[in-house]
């Protein structure tokens, strides 16, 4: 095992990016662009590379905060109660929003945008890191400043974007020097939230372990969870979209729950197994872990709940702070069950269920591991 002065992004292109281990999440350019070294860059294709590799102080730190390492992960379990098989968490149930803008725009209930909106309405945060939509499926991270932002890009995506490495951009654009950003980051008083995939909010998570920006900036994440990520170019080559006569241009909106589910402009619905969607996925989230989203402040997903509900699981104070003051202040609302029992046994159920798919994941991830090793 090398020692983390040794460590380098040659060990991310030997052991991660030149393995198809790389989950695109732009981590370790977000952290080189905000201090101001330069020395990644994302490419052209989506994966992270050298830009100057003379800049670079081969210090590790890329390698320690990268989602698909090892590196950092027991002090993480430590830091948040990590529990198998889906971490710590305290309350589950489903919910939406109680705008009907939101919901008209939202994959399932819009608990997500609604919740940004609360933050941002209540100066919480000044900002928060989202993807907006392009085309379909299409995605490019944006600043959400207002409640019209977060309406455009309201509606999860199961495509690739890079939300770190834009964050990075959003320091070093302040701050463009190493000595500047050390001097200043005690003042910074921009405050975000971050909605991401799993390695997204791993990698950050990873960061604020280390006391290292920018992660600093972001005091809230709500997670997505996540089984794969995919491109409609690749669905398009797919047997069933031809057998089915699908055309992709008339797609208004994809979905995963127990199946994809392909919202139509002419208003059917399509239910695809996943079986089919997994030979299509990165092969990063082949091998990756984490589906309901460990170490976020509240993990989301439609997985669960009834149509037009998100399921919304509580992981900590914080979240749980942030979630009622949204609820009480009518931004959401919680899925009623007139009898107590009754909601008790729903909670149950979306629990044994997230935990499942979690389960599943965590050894499809172990399969394709072990294959790399032989």
């Amino acid at each position: 095992m090398k020692s983390k002065k040794e460590l380098s992004f040659e060990n991310l292109l030997d052991e991660v990016i030149h393995k198809d281990l790389c989950n695109k999440c732009g981590g370790c350019v977000s952290f080189c662009s905000a201090n101001g070294i330069s020395a990644l860059e994302m490419g052209e294709d989506g994966f992270p590379r050298y830009a100057d590799k003379d800049k670079c102080l081969e210090g590790g730190i890329c390698y320690l905060i990268c989602p698909q390492t090892v590196s950092l992960e027991e002090e993480l379990k430590n830091k948040f109660n990590w529990k198998y098989p889906i971490g710590n968490w305290i309350d589950v149930f489903s919910a939406r929003s109680t705008d009907n803008e939101v919901l008209n725009v939202a994959t399932d209930g819009g608990v997500v945008t609604s919740l940004l909106t609360y933050l941002l309405e209540s100066k919480i945060i000044d900002g928060a890191i989202v993807s907006k939509r392009v085309g379909v499926c299409g995605r490019e991270p944006i600043i959400a400043k207002s409640r019209a932002d977060l309406i455009q890009a309201a509606g999860s995506s199961f495509a690739e974007t890079e939300h770190l490495d834009e964050l990075g951009n959003i320091y070093s654009s302040c701050f463009p020097v190493i000595k500047i950003i050390k001097e200043a980051t005690s003042k910074v008083t921009k405050k975000l939230a971050l909605v991401g995939t799993p390695c997204q909010i791993r990698a950050i998570r990873k960061m604020q372990v280390l006391n290292i920006i920018p992660a600093d900036m972001v005091i809230f994440t709500i997670g997505l969870f996540c089984l794969q990520c995919f491109t409609l170019n690749d669905l398009e080559k797919k047997d069933f979209i031809k057998k089915l006569n699908i055309n992709i241009d008339d797609i208004r909106k994809v979905n995963i729950k127990d199946k994809l589910i392909l919202n139509m402009k002419s208003g059917i619905n399509i239910h695809i197994p996943l079986e089919e969607i997994e030979k299509i996925a990165r092969p990063a989230c082949i091998a990756c872990t984490d589906f309901a989203n460990d170490f976020a402040d509240i993990s989301v997903g439609g997985i669960g709940s009834d149509e037009g509900f998100t399921t919304v699981l509580i992981r900590n104070s914080l979240g749980r702070q942030i979630y009622s003051e949204a609820m009480y202040q009518g931004y959401i609302e919680n899925k009623y069950y007139p009898c107590p029992n009754g909601r008790k046994t729903r909670e149950e159920e979306l629990a044994y269920i997230i935990k499942d798919y979690a389960i599943r994941k965590k050894i499809r991830a172990e399969k394709k591991l072990d294959s790399l090793k032989k």
